[in-house]
């Protein structure tokens, strides 16, 4: 079994597309939607025989997957398709786009937009910390005045210590975190089984 993008990656785009469906089956229902089937294709786009390494991106991985698509369908019959790459230029590009029938709604997570900053020169940034994991710092950056907040982990630790302190049910439960898993394991069988569906199984 190869372990790479598709889990390492795509893990936190289809957890949260997991919860927002949990959320509305549980808001509209009584009780949560979950995935039903999954098909996947999972690449190593870096190990091809023509791949041509130009310095810019990480290419020594090995056995494992540097692009990977899933594509979920729920048991209310909707989708959700998730991307996830190891070799896009430009830093971390995490978001989620929801397509309804009464809206649209677009979430920048990673690289966030609140703050942008253009630099003429690449020195005049050299010991400033702008944002995660971006190549260059001249030119535009989404610079982020609070990294950690806009990506939600001072959140994240309140709402376990209120858990812990209060009693309070955590969004992201264990119920969650076992769909995220049983979805991307059945991801890596549907790839392997070049695309075919392949049921996913919830407990």
């Amino acid at each position: 079994m190869r372990r790479g993008v598709l889990i390492g990656k795509g893990c936190h785009p289809l957890t949260a597309c997991l919860y927002l469906k949990r959320v509305e089956g549980r808001t509209r229902r009584g009780e949560p939607i979950r995935p039903r089937r999954v098909t996947a294709r999972a690449h190593s786009i870096t190990r091809l025989p023509d791949f041509h390494d130009e310095g810019h991106i990480r290419c020594d991985y090995y056995d494992i997957d540097d692009f990977a698509m899933i594509h979920v369908e729920f048991t209310d019959g909707t989708l959700a398709t998730v991307m996830a790459s190891d070799i896009v230029l430009g830093g971390i590009h995490n978001w989620l786009e929801v397509c309804a029938n009464n809206h649209r709604t677009i979430c920048n997570i990673n690289p966030n937009t609140a703050m942008q900053t253009y630099n003429p020169r690449e020195e005049n940034f050299r010991d400033i910390y702008t944002v995660e994991k971006i190549g260059t710092k001249q030119g535009w950056t989404c610079t982020s005045p609070d990294e950690d907040w806009f990506t939600g982990y001072p959140q994240e630790i309140e709402a376990f210590y209120r858990a812990i302190a209060y009693g309070e049910i955590p969004e992201s439960d264990l119920n969650l975190a076992a769909d995220s898993i049983s979805t991307i394991y059945s991801a890596y069988l549907s790839s392997r089984k070049n695309g075919e569906a392949v049921e996913v199984r919830t407990y």
